[in-house]
C-alpha cells in the first residue's frame, strides 16, 4: 500500500522524467489478493485519466492517482495509460494493484508490466508455488513471459508449466507465450524435444478452436526455430489438423507439413499455403492452381510460375489484352522472368495501360528485362507511383525531387543517396534535396516525416561542402514541430560551418517529444460508444465494423472523423497480401503519404485477430490515418499495432478485395447502447 502522503508529495514537485528515473530492481509481491486492499487518493475522473493518457508522460501525476483510488475502473485505466508509456521504469507504480481483490484489475497490471517489457511480470510468483486464483491471470502471465523474458531452455520451461494447469484459458496463454517466445528466438535459440511434444501431447487431447489454433502457431514457430536438420518429428496431432474443422488451423499444418489434400482445400486460406516458395509444385498442379476460383489463388499461381521449370507456356497466354489488368500484370512479370526476350512485347502494350497500376507492373516487368527505353518513358509518367517503379537514373530522381508525392520523395532521395562521383555533382544533389525539403516543410505537416528525413540525409551528406547549406540553414530546423527532424539537425549543426555561435551553444542534446493534437471531448467520445463503421468497397460489398472506443478511444474518434468527413472516399487498397493484410486509405495511394495531418497515439490492446482492422504505422506513435485488414489471426503484431475495430458482418467481402479496389465510402453509425469504460484484452 502507498502513502498517500508520498502521492502528495510527488504531485507538489515534478515527477522525475524518465530518461533521469533509474529502472526499478524490485522483488515482486506474492499473496493472495487482499480483500481489505484499498487506496485513498484524491480522485480523478474516468476521462482526466484517458487525457493524461494522450499527454504520454505529461501528466504522471494523474496516472499514479488512478492506480491508487480505490475505483477499479480508474485502476485499470491508470495500469493501461502506465503500461502505454512503454517505459520499465513506472512498474513499480503498477505492482501494488497484483493484491486487487478485482480480477480485472490484476490482468490490467500484468498487461501493462508486459507492455512495459518488464521481463517475466508476475512470473516469479508462480514460480514461487503462488497461483493466481484467476484463470485470466494466470493466462496473461504466461503470454507475457513468452514476449518479454530472454529467449532461453529455462524460459521455454518455465512458459510451457501453463500448457499443465487445468484452465484452458491458462493453456491458451502458455501456448500465446510459446509461440512468442519461439519467434522471437528464432535465430538465437532453437525449441527443445521435451518441450515441443508436450504442447502436441496437450492439443491433440482437446476441442477447443482457439487452443488448437494458438497451439499450432507455437508448433510452427517451434519448428522454424530448429535447423532442419535437427527438428523435432510433427507428431500424429499435426497431421491430424489437416482435417480440422478450422481453415486457420489447417492452413497451419499445410505450413508445417504440405501435402497434396491441401491443394483441393475448400478454405483459399489453406490453398494458397501450397504456393509458397519452398513448397514443390509440377506444372500440372500450377495448371489447376490457374484455373481455381479464388483470384488470390490464380494470382499467386502466376507468380510461381516464374520458379517453376516448363511454366512458361502456361504463363504467356495470360498476358494478352482480353484478360483482367491484374492477371496481365502478373504474367507479364513473371514471364519476364522466365523469357526476357518474349515478355517485351506484352510488357509494353501492358506499359499503355490507362490503369495506373498495370504501368507500375510493366515497370518492375522492364527493368527485369532490361528495357531502357520503356523505362524512361515510365519514369515521365503522370503518376508518381509509376514513376517511383521507374527510377534508374540520377536525373530522373532529380526530376521527381520537384513533385509533392511522399512516397516518390522517398524513393529519389533514396536512389540519391546511393550515388557515388564527382563531387561537384553530388553538391547539385544536395542542394536539389535542400530545395525539396524547404518546400514540403513550408506546406505539408509532420506526417511527411520519412520523406523528409530521407530529403534531410540527402542534404546533410554533402553539406560540409555547400555553404549555402552550412549552420544557418540547418539551425533553422532546431524548432521543427517533428522531433525526428530536431534529432537530425542537433547532430549534424557541430559538423557544418559557419556554425552559428549565438546557435551552437544552446543546442539542446535531445528534442522535446511530439505533442500531438488535444484529447477528444468527453461529449465526442460518449457518442461513439457502441457505434459500428460500414466500409462500402467498389464493386464487392460492404463491411460492417463493430469500433472498439473502449480499447482505443483516440484511434476510433480519428478514425470516425475522417469517416464524416469523407476522407476514404474514393480511396484505394493499395496492398494485399494473401493470407496476411489488406492495406490503404492513403491518399498517395502509397505506404507514405498520409491521411491526418498528425501522428496519432498508439492505443494497444485489441488482438490482431482475423477480421480485425488496425492502424499502419512505421514506428511507434507514427499513425497517420492509413487502414488495415488482418486476413488470418496476426498474433506477432500484438503490442505493435493499434486494432480499433473488428469485422462483425462482410469478412467474404474482405477476403476479395484485391490491389487497386477502392473504398466507395464509410459511413459511421452512432448509437445509444454503452459500453464499459476498458476492454478488448
Amino acid at each position: 500500500m502507498w502513502p498517500i502522503a508520498l502521492l502528495l508529495l510527488q504531485g507538489a514537485a515534478p515527477s522525475q522524467p524518465p530518461a533521469q528515473r533509474q529502472a526499478p530492481r524490485f522483488t515482486q509481491p506474492c499473496g493472495r489478493p487482499d480483500p481489505a486492499f484499498t487506496f485513498t487518493a484524491p480522485s480523478r475522473t474516468s476521462y482526466q485519466v484517458l487525457e493524461a493518457e494522450h499527454a504520454r508522460g505529461a501528466d504522471l501525476f494523474t496516472l499514479q492517482l488512478a492506480v491508487a483510488s480505490s475505483d477499479t475502473v480508474l485502476q485499470r485505466l491508470g495500469a493501461r495509460a502506465l503500461g502505454r508509456t512503454e517505459q520499465e521504469t513506472w512498474v513499480v507504480d503498477v505492482l501494488p494493484l497484483l493484491h486487487s481483490p478485482a480480477a480485472s484489475v490484476r490482468r490490467e497490471a500484468v498487461l501493462a508490466g508486459t507492455q512495459m517489457r518488464a521481463v517475466g511480470f508476475g512470473m516469479p510468483c508462480v514460480t514461487a508455488g503462488y497461483a493466481d486464483p484467476d484463470p485470466g491471470v494466470r493466462a496473461l502471465v504466461y503470454a507475457g513471459a513468452g514476449r518479454t523474458a530472454p529467449p532461453s531452455a529455462d524460459w521455454e520451461r518455465l512458459v510451457a508449466a501453463g500448457l499443465r494447469d487445468s484452465s484452458l484459458v491458462v493453456q491458451r496463454g502458455a501456448a500465446r507465450g510459446l509461440e512468442a517466445l519461439y519467434r522471437r528466438g528464432r535465430r538465437q535459440f532453437a525449441a527443445t524435444d521435451s518441450m515441443v511434444q508436450l504442447l502436441e501431447r496437450t492439443a491433440a487431447g482437446s476441442a477447443d478452436r482457439e487452443f488448437v489454433l494458438l497451439a499450432a502457431m507455437a508448433r510452427h514457430a517451434a519448428m522454424l526455430s530448429q535447423p532442419a536438420s535437427g527438428r523435432t518429428p510433427l507428431g500424429a496431432w499435426v497431421q491430424e489438423l489437416r482435417s480440422h474443422s478450422d481453415a486457420q488451423v489447417r492452413r497451419l499444418a499445410a505450413m508445417m507439413s504440405p501435402h497434396d489434400d491441401a491443394r483441393r482445400d475448400p478454405s483459399a486460406l489453406v490453398r494458397l499455403e501450397m504456393l509458397r516458395p519452398g513448397v514443390a509444385v509440377s506444372v500440372e498442379q500450377l495448371a489447376a492452381a490457374l484455373r481455381d476460383t479464388d483470384e488470390h489463388v490464380r494470382l499467386l499461381a502466376i507468380d510461381r510460375a516464374a520458379s517453376v521449370p516448363d511454366a512458361g507456356a502456361l504463363v504467356r497466354p495470360l498476358t494478352a489484352p482480353a484478360h483482367s489488368w491484374r492477371t496481365r500484370a502478373h504474367a507479364v512479370l513473371s514471364l519476364a522472368r522466365i523469357d526476357k526476350h518474349g515478355a517485351r512485347a506484352p510488357m509494353r502494350t501492358l506499359s499503355n495501360s490507362h490503369v495506373w497500376q498495370a504501368r507500375a507492373w510493366a515497370a518492375r516487368a522492364a527493368i527485369v528485362v532490361g528495357d531502357t527505353v520503356t523505362l524512361r518513358r515510365l519514369a515521365r509518367d503522370v503518376e508518381p507511383n509509376v514513376r517511383l517503379e521507374a527510377l534508374t537514373s540520377a536525373d530522373e530522381a532529380l526530376a521527381a525531387l520537384t513533385v509533392d508525392h511522399a512516397g516518390l520523395l522517398t524513393a529519389a532521395a533514396e536512389f540519391l543517396l546511393k550515388q557515388t562521383g564527382d563531387q561537384a555533382v553530388l553538391v547539385r544533389h544536395s542542394e536539389a534535396a535542400a530545395r525539396a525539403f524547404s518546400r514540403i516543410s513550408r506546406n505539408k505537416p509532420v506526417t511527411w516525416r520519412d520523406a523528409r528525413v530521407a530529403l534531410l540525409k540527402l542534404v546533410v551528406r554533402h553539406s560540409q561542402h555547400t555553404p549555402s547549406l552550412g549552420g544557418r540553414w540547418m539551425a533553422q530546423w532546431l524548432r521543427d514541430p517533428d522531433p525526428s527532424i530536431q534529432r537530425m539537425a542537433i547532430e549534424a549543426l557541430p559538423a557544418l560551418h559557419p556554425a552559428p555561435r549565438e546557435v551552437t551553444s544552446f543546442i539542446p542534446h535531445m528534442p522535446p517529444p511530439y505533442v500531438p493534437p488535444p484529447f477528444a471531448s468527453e461529449a465526442e467520445l460518449s457518442a461513439l460508444r457502441g457505434a459500428t463503421a460500414e466500409l462500402r468497397i467498389r464493386g464487392k460489398g460492404t463491411i460492417v465494423l463493430d469500433l472498439l472506443e473502449d480499447v482505443a478511444p483516440m484511434t476510433v474518434v480519428t478514425f470516425a472523423r475522417l469517416a464524416d468527413r469523407g476522407a476514404y472516399n474514393g480511396r484505394t487498397l493499395h496492398r494485399v497480401v494473401p493470407n496476411f493484410v489488406v492495406q490503404g486509405g492513403s491518399p498517395g495511394t502509397d505506404e507514405y503519404d498520409p491521411a491526418t495531418n498528425f501522428f496519432m497515439r498508439d492505443e494497444v490492446g485489441a488482438s490482431n485477430i482475423r477480421g480485425s482492422i488496425g492502424i499502419s504505422t512505421r514506428g511507434r506513435d507514427t499513425g497517420d490515418g492509413q487502414i488495415y485488414f488482418n486476413l488470418v489471426d496476426n498474433v506477432r503484431l500484438d503490442f505493435d499495432y493499434t486494432v480499433f475495430a473488428n469485422t462483425v458482418r462482410g469478412m467474404a467481402v474482405m477476403d476479395r478485395i484485391q490491389e487497386g479496389d477502392v473504398i466507395e465510402s464509410v459511413v459511421i453509425r452512432r448509437t445509444t447502447a454503452k459500453r464499459s469504460a476498458v476492454g478488448g484484452h
